[in-house]
């Protein structure tokens, strides 16, 4: 395989331009928030500590890169949260608060937080169903945690803190990364398949729209007629659709697992590995061990050569003649992580 000279990227990789321009005036915010309302940003985090392990063990098939997860994260919190921010004040102040909980808030932040995931496949980040799921939920979990902060902030001053922490960050903290794996799980299976994104996966994401058009509106139909059992089916009804997603998430994993343990031995003579690492990496359990007992300063190399032989067996799964400049950069990336000590 030919050598591929990567360009140097103008900024950190967990950083981009339009994360960067929304960090701008988001971050000021987030800091004001921290200081006049401290415990509502400290609750704001409770989420990450349920949320991130979930996605810690889906994204172990294929692991991502530290800085890629931070960018989605960002995305989430700066990107999709400042369009969503100005977007649903405008509606709010012109068409009123409950247009745009049900109408407008559904509609531009799904939209912003699909953005994140095309942007994701633009840096060639995303290339299989599981990575649609991944990315949609680091995204996901950024919009929530910013989210959550405001609205904690605007609870703990009207006198229902508690009530709102244990509805949103107790009962559904996977609401936002719920809802945007739709769109996740379309864009992946699109590009899994070599189809175009566009119009292909728009399926997903009116999907993604439609939940959370209805998870909004059984609250604001809720708190209109003083009917908390409204509220009460919603969440039994989120917990549900939760636990079949969660299904389907394990289906999808496993499947993945599945195909990449059984690619080892090719990708194993189609880029020379040594007999140990097709020992090791064409086993789950043994590799799963093997990283276990790895120093932490270790594993990320180990990581590293993982992810490039994952991309490499999603890349030779996909139907059609496989792209060779794609081949040549997890090749290249497969080379440098080997060579890291």
């Amino acid at each position: 395989m030919g050598e591929v000279e990567a360009k140097k990227p103008r900024l950190p990789a967990f950083l981009s331009v339009p994360v960067l321009a929304s960090l701008i005036p988001t971050a000021p915010g987030v800091g004001f928030l921290a200081v006049t309302a401290p415990l509502a940003v400290a609750l704001g985090l409770v989420p990450l500590l349920i949320v991130l392990p979930v996605l810690a063990w889906l994204d172990r098939i294929e692991p991502e890169p530290r800085s890629s997860k931070i960018h989605a994260v960002l995305w989430g919190a700066a990107v999709a949260g400042l369009i969503s921010v100005i977007v649903n004040s405008v509606v709010g102040l012109t068409a009123g608060e409950r247009v745009a909980a049900v109408v407008s808030a559904p509609f531009i932040e799904e939209i912003s937080k699909g953005l994140g995931l095309i942007w994701a496949l633009r840096r060639k980040e995303l290339d299989g169903v599981v990575d649609g799921i991944v990315y949609a939920g680091w995204i996901g979990l950024g919009f929530a945690v910013i989210e959550d902060f405001t609205y904690f902030a605007a609870a703990a001053d009207e006198g229902f803190l508690w009530q709102t922490f244990v509805l949103r960050a107790v009962l559904t903290p996977f609401a936002h990364p719920l809802f945007t794996a739709w769109t996740g799980l379309a864009v992946g299976l699109a590009v899994a398949k070599g189809k175009p994104v566009f119009p292909t996966a728009l399926w997903g994401l009116a999907i993604a729209i439609a939940t959370h058009a209805a998870w909004n509106g059984s609250l604001v139909w809720s708190d209109a007629t003083q009917e908390p059992i409204i509220a009460f089916v919603a969440i039994v009804l989120f917990v549900v659709l939760f636990a079949a997603a969660v299904l389907t998430v394990v289906r999808l994993r496993k499947a993945e697992q599945k195909r990449f343990t059984e690619a080892v031995p090719f990708l194993a003579h189609r880029y020379g590995l040594p007999p140990g690492d097709v020992e090791i990496f064409g086993n789950w359990r043994t590799l799963l061990s093997t990283r276990k007992g790895l120093a932490k300063s270790e594993r990320a190399r180990f990581d590293k050569i993982h992810s490039s032989l994952a991309r490499a067996a999603v890349l030779h799964y996909r139907p059609g003649e496989t792209d060779r400049v794609a081949e040549a950069v997890v090749y290249a990336q497969l080379q440098e992580a080997r060579s890291t000590t």
